[in-house]
This record gives C-alpha cells, sequence and structure tokens, in this order.
C-alpha cells in the first residue's frame, strides 16, 4: 500500500515522436536500435545471479497487484507486469525467482539483492537521487477510506477533511499527499507498515487513511468492515510508479525498452484493464 488513461497517451506520444526521429536518420536509428537490443541480448545482461531474473516485493503482498501472498503465481497487476518484463528480457517464468525486500528498504542507499523491485512505489526526486527508476508503469491517485457512518463519510472537499485525523504510512506519497494537499489541521499519524494504518483505522484510532486508490478499492471490499473510499485526489505531480533498481543499474535501459513493448503492443493496457479496477464514478476531491 504505497503509494491510467494516461498511459495510452503516452505512449501514443512517445510513439509519434519515435516515428519522426526515424524518418528523418533512418540508418542512425537502425544502427542505435541493434546496438541497443544486442547490449539487451539476455546472455549479456548484468544480473545478481547468473541465469535467473532476481525480482523483489514487499511481505505481505497485497491484491490487486498480487494474490494470496504469493508473487510467483503470476496474478495481480504487479507479478503480472513483473513476469511481462521478463519474457521481454528474455527470462521463462521458471527462470524467475523471488525475494522480499520490505519498502522502505527497497529505496534506501546501496547495493541491492535484487535485479529489480516492484511494490508500487513512487517515482520521487529524493528516492532517484539513491536508486534508479524506470519509467512509469502506472499511474494512480490518492484515496481518502472512512468508515460508514464517520462525520466525514459524505465530504466533497479536500478543505472539508482538514479537521480529520489522518493514518498514513512512513515514506509514502500519500503522506505527502496528505501534508502538501490537504493540510490537516492536526498532524497526520504515521505507521510502520501498512497493516497497522488497517489498523488504526479499523479500531477508530484515526478518522480517515490515505491510500492509492487501487488498495483503497481493495481495503473497503473486505479488509476494512465498513470502510469507504470517500474520494480520490491526485498526488503532488502526480502519483507514477516505477520499476525500482540498484543506482546505475546496466539494466535499467533493458527494463524501460521492455516496457516500451509492453505498452506499444497493449499488453501493458490489456493487464491494467484486467487487474485494476477503474477510479470511474468515485468523487474526485478537490
Amino acid at each position: 500500500m504505497k503509494l491510467r488513461t494516461t498511459l495510452a497517451a503516452v505512449s501514443a506520444g512517445m510513439l509519434a515522436v519515435a516515428a519522426i526521429v526515424l524518418a528523418a536518420a533512418p540508418a542512425a536509428s537502425s544502427a542505435a536500435a541493434s546496438t541497443a537490443a544486442a547490449s539487451c541480448a539476455k546472455g549479456s545482461l548484468s544480473l545478481v545471479h547468473a541465469g535467473q531474473l532476481t525480482v523483489a516485493t514487499d511481505s505481505p503482498a497485497y491484491p490487486p497487484y498480487f494474490e494470496n501472498n504469493k508473487p510467483a503465481n503470476g496474478k495481480g497487476f504487479e507479478s503480472a507486469v513483473a513476469y511481462a518484463i521478463a519474457k521481454e528480457l528474455g527470462f521463462s517464468a521458471g527462470e524467475v525467482k523471488w525475494t522480499v525486500e520490505s519498502f522502505d528498504d527497497s529505496y534506501a542507499p546501496g547495493p541491492k539483492s535484487f535485479d529489480f523491485d516492484i511494490n508500487e512505489i513512487s517515482i520521487t526526486a529524493a528516492r532517484a537521487k539513491a536508486v534508479d527508476f524506470s519509467t512509469p508503469y502506472y499511474t494512480n491517485p490518492q484515496a481518502v477510506i472512512v468508515v460508514k457512518g464517520s462525520k466525514f463519510a459524505h465530504v466533497t472537499t479536500l478543505a472539508a477533511l482538514r479537521g480529520a485525523k489522518f493514518g498514513v504510512q512512513v515514506g509514502t506519497t500519500s503522506l505527502t499527499a496528505v501534508t502538501s494537499e490537504i493540510h490537516p489541521t492536526q498532524q497526520p499519524q504515521v505507521f510502520n507498515s501498512s497493516n497497522d494504518v488497517i489498523t488504526a483505522l479499523r479500531e477508530h484510532l484515526v478518522d480517515a487513511i490515505v491510500v492509492d486508490l487501487a488498495t483503497g478499492f481493495y481495503l473497503t471490499s473486505g479488509e476494512i468492515p465498513h470502510g469507504q473510499v470517500v474520494g480520490q485526489f491526485n498526488a503532488p505531480g502526480g502519483d507514477n510508479w516505477g520499476v525500482l533498481l540498484s543506482k546505475g543499474s546496466k539494466l535499467t535501459a533493458c527494463v524501460d525498452q521492455a516496457l516500451a513493448k509492453l505498452r506499444s503492443g497493449g499488453t501493458l493496457a490489456s493487464l491494467t484493464s484486467r487487474w485494476m479496477q477503474s477510479g470511474a464514478g468515485v468523487p474526485v476531491l478537490k
């Protein structure tokens, strides 16, 4: 829980620009493409463990990103995206090995025990100082969740939420979104894990919690009895999720190439449609 339609537009724009460049200098572009393809051949990839692609995520791993807390089953949005990237890089499903990396540790400075991490990690300038990010594979708004019957259950603006006591997870863009967009009169209560955030709302220790919208749908479908999504709003600068790699990783450009193919071929849009519930119909809070 960390903190869409724009992906298709971005892909279209990127493809249009690429077409113009190719038309202007076909020989140079062809040579560059050949060089890039060669450097991203499976046998030439710089990997943590030879012959396998090591992918990390947090534990527990929640729907709709992972199903049954088993990233290796290929079910759930981020599990499916990880395997799609792996396939583009030349790896079979059996050559993908999963490892656990906590959300906070993933973007800490230093060497990594994985080739890439996929864990609803928002791309921010501060994090990018210590790690590499791929181009975005998903853009997600934030959601405000309360329990039914709350005095904040029918608000229609962010200003109407300023008197609420918020619960958020440490280190997330949700925390930044609360402080910079809602400006609450009380300091948000910060918790170490997503489980702690959920428990705080269940036990009425906070009035509301802020998570990404997709997680909000999941939580209110069963994890939080009588929970409801009050509305959605955008995090500062937009909440773009990227695949995380070690700083200066030689694999970053290859993951970007793989994602570009998944966008242009429609695979990324198809996986988003299959696993991620649309935010249509959820009020936008301004």
